[in-house]
């Protein structure tokens, strides 16, 4: 049963320095059930105001109070207000009332029932401060309701102003969240965060395996055939470690956001901290770790804490890292067994095709019988002589040493030249007998010597496009490659006898009978010299040279003696396999030395190249070497004698002057070689002998011999004059290091870069299996804005208190707080319960009730979350 009754309002009377309120009538509720009359209520001021006027401030107000009973025995009251004019402030006690304004203020019967608690005391009849204490709340039988117009005559009661400049006090003020706190799956800041997420996990893993496994890019980045220029790949690769940096940067903090909100929202968390919060920042500017040290104390130590101080040394290095490990730099590899390609053309030491190869201006028309001649000839007397030179000046550099030796492979080894920027290093081979041992046993001086060279065909090989080797210019000059080969190499065997002149003359053809003058220029043309099958005289040291019959081999024939400091070379080259020099001393004394050439398996060639020049030598005798000629071709043979070379080295030996003696010409190059025989049954150790410096000389005949050569100690090609009219290629097996752009590291210490490689993959993929996992976004309530709004909107606490200035310290950065919905509204919850608000919000006055919104829905959800181990 309803009834409505009208109800005369309380007049408050503005026309006189005294303000009255009384209770002009009371409406009749008796026969609601458990209803109590309020008592009539008449108050009258007695305090004077200020005498102040607002001119022209004529108002009426005209209160209607409607009351509708109900079964519950409740009344409401609903107020209407009019006025000409708004009240700008609340009233002051310098405000003064009088005649001259009007005002009429009609109160709720239900705010007069309790008029009391809003200052205005019945039994003084006074207006004093309104009370303090927080019974208030708790005494009001009905749920709170603001009244803005009774709160702004209050001076007590806080007053906010709206964007638009009105005042209204904070319990009229309302802060309901316009947006939920929760961004769905598929809202465009989540989809942004996924992707991040996803590019950083992805291109985090790929530079970590790069950095790994340190891929070689060969011709792919390279300044000539390249598809990609070694500044443009190192631009690439910075900028994609920059992106790197910044997606995780990106995707760490919103994770940091991410798990602090969520434990800040469930309400079985461990809640936050404020040292939790700075964490963030920690990552996006690693300095503050030094500038808040307290915070990283009292952070440092909990897992989220642990997890962004990592993240900040991968901030911080992870480009350096990216450029240590990851970015292509010119870098040595390691040696891979290849098989590669050589170009055959001829035999070794082929002397027709060897001319030929020489390069002139001299054309056929001008002199077509000895252009090649004259050319090879110059060819290799230049060679020689510098190869000879740069030996002599190694031997003076030992002289003025203490690096003397005797043992043969202790003293400076062979070198030469090839095409003018090759520097060729030879080795002593076959020195498993001392000089002395072997001078011992005939009882006379044998200076015997072997000198093996490179196969020069290596060198043709590295530049074959069918290799793919790449030069050094293809690296704008700064690349190099190491290549072995397994290969023969040519070595030149030296040996000289010590004999006297008696011992000489079955060698001599002056001493034979019947000897005819001697014409220099016409020898031994028309001279009627024996022929095979005639074996000629035998010698004292048939034995070691092995001449006669024995050993199928004639002896050579020279002219005449020499004179001292002279030599005279054996030009009857007919049937035989070595080239002889007839060498006599200043003391009457005469040495027989014999040269002859073999391919030997016991070597490998081994070629460096870089763009200020090359280096090719030859190694040997190493048990340790897998690429020796031998371990390929066990059953190679050693010592056969080339025939081919004993042509080829008679223009080298007339251009080198060896033959001067016949006329004698005293020669500097045949007074030096005299010089240097030996006198006893040991090396020197100051000085090379004979055998040495001819063997140095002979060089370049073996490295043009071997160019275009095949690369196995045989030739199985049928072709006229053991030449081709189109060269073939012919493999062999080598190993290859090459430097290239590459990635890694090219000193040993930066391998640590790759922890941080490492640790930025780890994260980058636990937030992606976080983001992924939840799905959606809370809102990031650690963001500054997000932050701030939440803080002016949350009630002050104890647990803060004297920090407003200064900022928290100590304990209060320990302190737990929790974030709390009440109506819609989002506010920060002090996480000590025995603590209670400093300044009551009406959020937290008022009665929770629950309603189905948005926002209500997803904290109901989110509060009910477990806390987790971040």
């Amino acid at each position: 049963m309803t009834s409505e009754t009208s109800l005369n309002p309380i007049i408050i009377h503005r026309g006189s320095p005294r303000v009255s309120l009384e209770v002009l009538s009371s409406p009749s509720f008796a026969h609601l059930s458990g209803y109590q009359r309020a008592p009539s209520l008449k108050a009258k001021a007695t305090k004077h105001l200020d005498n102040q006027q607002d001119p022209g401030d004529e108002a009426v107000h005209n209160a209607h109070v409607e009351t509708q009973s109900s079964a519950a025995g409740l009344a409401s009251a609903s107020l209407s207000f009019t006025s000409r004019r708004s009240i700008s402030r609340p009233p002051s006690e310098r405000d003064s009332f009088d005649n001259s304004s009007n005002a009429v203020w009609s109160l709720p019967i239900a705010s007069a029932a309790r008029a009391e608690d809003y200052g205005y005391n019945d039994s003084h009849q006074d207006i004093y401060e309104p009370s303090r204490s927080p019974s208030f709340i708790s005494s009001i039988h009905q749920p709170y309701e603001s009244v803005p117009d009774t709160d702004r005559l209050n001076p007590k009661i806080p007053v906010s102003v709206t964007s638009s400049g009105e005042q209204q006090s904070v319990n009229s003020f309302t802060c309901k969240s316009r947006r939920d706190i929760k961004r769905g799956r598929w809202h465009w800041l989540s989809i942004t965060i996924l992707v991040l997420a996803i590019y950083s996990t992805v291109f985090s893993a790929i530079w970590l395996v790069v950095a790994a496994l340190k891929p070689r890019y060969g011709g792919f980045i390279n300044t000539t055939t390249g598809r990609l220029s070694p500044i443009n790949a190192s631009t690439l690769t910075a900028a994609f470690a920059k992106t790197i940096e910044l997606s995780f940067v990106t995707v760490f903090v919103a994770f940091i956001g991410q798990v602090l909100s969520r434990r800040a929202i469930a309400t079985r968390s461990k809640g936050i901290t404020i040292a939790e919060m700075s964490t963030r920042h920690w990552v996006t500017q690693p300095g503050m770790m030094f500038t808040n040290w307290e915070s990283v104390k009292t952070a440092g130590n909990t897992t989220l804490g642990i997890l962004s101080m990592i993240a900040v040394i991968v901030a911080v290095l992870y480009t350096t890292a990216s450029d240590t490990l990851d970015s292509p730099k010119l870098k040595l590899g390691r040696f891979e067994d290849r098989l590669l390609y050589g170009r055959v053309a001829t035999s070794f030491a082929n002397a027709s095709y060897t001319e030929g190869s020489c390069q002139t201006p001299i054309t056929i028309a001008v002199d077509d019988e000895h252009r090649s001649e004259s050319c090879i000839e110059i060819q290799y007397s230049g060679q020689a002589f510098h190869n000879l030179n740069q030996y002599l000046g190694a031997w003076a550099n030992v002289a003025e040493s203490n690096n003397k030796s005797t043992d043969l492979q202790n003293r400076p080894p062979p070198i030469a030249m090839l095409y003018d920027n090759t520097t060729v290093q030879g080795s002593w081979i076959s020195t498993n007998q001392t000089m002395r041992e072997v001078s011992e046993r005939y009882g006379r001086i044998v200076n015997n010597v072997t000198m093996a060279m490179p196969h020069s065909g290596v060198f043709g090989a590295s530049q074959l496009p069918q290799n793919g080797i790449l030069q050094p210019q293809d690296f704008s000059g700064l690349g190099q490659f190491f290549m072995g080969a397994s290969v023969p190499s040519p070595a030149v065997n030296v040996l000289c006898v010590g004999m006297s002149s008696a011992e000489v003359a079955p060698l001599v053809y002056e001493k034979w009978p019947g000897a005819l003058p001697l014409n220099p220029s016409t020898w031994p043309l028309d001279y009627d010299l024996p022929t095979a099958p005639d074996w000629l005289n035998s010698t004292a040291v048939d034995d070691i040279f092995e001449f006669g019959e024995r050993y199928n081999r004639r002896p050579p024939i020279f002219p005449k003696y020499p004179t001292k400091y002279n030599t005279i070379l054996n030009t009857t080259i007919e049937y035989v396999d070595a080239l002889y020099v007839l060498a006599a001393s200043s003391s009457d004394q005469y040495m027989l030395c014999s040269l002859s050439v073999s391919m030997t398996p016991n070597c490998s060639t081994w070629y460096n190249a870089s763009i200020s020049g090359g280096a090719i030598w030859s190694q040997c005798e190493d048990p340790n070497d897998s690429l020796a000629y031998s371990k390929s071709q066990p059953n190679a043979t050693n010592g056969f004698r080339e025939k081919d070379w004993v042509a080829a080295a008679f223009y080298w030996g007339v251009t080198v002057d060896l033959n001067g003696g016949i006329s004698d010409s005293d020669d500097s190059t045949a007074r030096l070689l005299t010089q240097l025989m030996p006198t006893t049954y040991s090396l020197d150790p100051a000085l090379p002998s004979i055998a040495e410096a001819l063997a140095v000389m002979a060089g370049p005949t073996l490295l043009t011999g071997s160019m275009d050569s095949p690369f196995v100690h045989f030739f199985n090609y049928t072709a006229e004059d053991d030449v081709f009219d189109h060269p073939v290629f012919q493999q062999f097996p080598a190993t290859l290091a090459y430097q290239d752009y590459a990635s890694g590291g090219n000193q040993g210490w930066q391998g640590v870069f790759l922890i941080v490689l490492v640790f930025a993959f780890l994260l980058n993929l636990l937030c992606l299996a976080y983001f992924i996992w939840f799905g959606d976004l809370v809102n990031d309530f650690t963001e500054p804005q997000n932050l701030f709004a939440l803080a002016v909107n949350s009630p002050q606490s104890h647990q803060l208190a004297g920090s407003c200035g200064g900022g928290p310290e100590g304990e209060e950065l320990r302190a737990t707080w929790y974030i709390d919905v009440k109506n819609d509204h989002c506010f920060i919850k002090d996480g000590n319960p025995e603590h209670e608000p400093l300044l009551e919000s009406p959020y937290i006055r008022s009665e929770f009730t629950y309603k189905d919104t948005p926002i209500s829905n997803s904290y109901s959800k989110l509060s009910r979350h477990r806390s987790s181990i971040l």
